[in-house]
């Protein structure tokens, strides 16, 4: 009697801990806030530059868009798209569609960023998001993640640049082909895709 006592004692225990833990995770998942709706429009924002200038969203934006990637100096994941976003930014740029990038994590400081920004020849910014208020209002989780917004700042796809993180599996370019739909006045078939890469390291 007294070991019955004893075992439903041990499970109830077990059964308050799991729920106390499992409680913990949806918490913890909890505090990055739901991204915007797709057809949301994005209020303008400044955050500064690798050089501490602040930067405007509608100063940056080109005229028919722009694609804000969310990146990282030290992600593997994040830095096995460098190329392509770079090239990303290199055939849209004419077409008046401009890349943006934004850091937001807390422990890659300025010079960091700019310093990672110059070895890759990016020729497009990188801003810094300071206490990742910017990662907060669009819902960014990973590194790399990409927003694309139309001229007026709707947004209209959110989610992974490609489907793989090497260059040479990618079978499907979601952003790009949300861009050159965009572009040519047709509906965006595929409006979100998972990002996938390195969790922000939020302040």
């Amino acid at each position: 009697m007294k070991k019955n006592a004893i075992t439903l004692l041990l499970a109830s225990i077990f059964v308050v801990l799991g729920a106390f833990v499992a409680g913990i995770a949806r918490s913890t998942e909890g505090e990055v806030p739901a991204p915007p709706a797709i057809g949301a429009t994005i209020e303008d924002f400044t955050l500064p530059d690798a050089d501490g200038k602040e930067q405007s969203l509608n100063s940056l934006k080109g005229k028919n868009g722009s694609v804000l990637i969310f990146v990282a100096t030290k992600c593997p994941v994040s830095n096995a798209y460098n190329e392509r976003m770079e090239k990303l930014a290199q055939d849209f740029k004419a077409r008046g569609v401009n890349v943006i990038g934004i850091n937001s994590n807390v422990a890659e400081t300025g010079a960091a960023v700019k310093a990672h920004s110059a070895e890759n020849k990016f020729s497009f910014p990188v801003l810094k998001d300071p206490a990742n208020k910017i990662a907060d209002r669009l819902g960014a989780t990973v590194t790399p993640e990409a927003y694309f917004l139309d001229a007026s700042n709707k947004l209209v796809y959110r989610g992974r640049i490609d489907n793989a993180k090497d260059a040479t599996q990618v079978n499907s370019s979601e952003l790009r082909d949300a861009i050159e739909a965009t572009l040519a006045g047709k509906p965006v078939t595929k409006t979100t895709a998972s990002a996938f890469g390195c969790t922000i390291k939020r302040a």
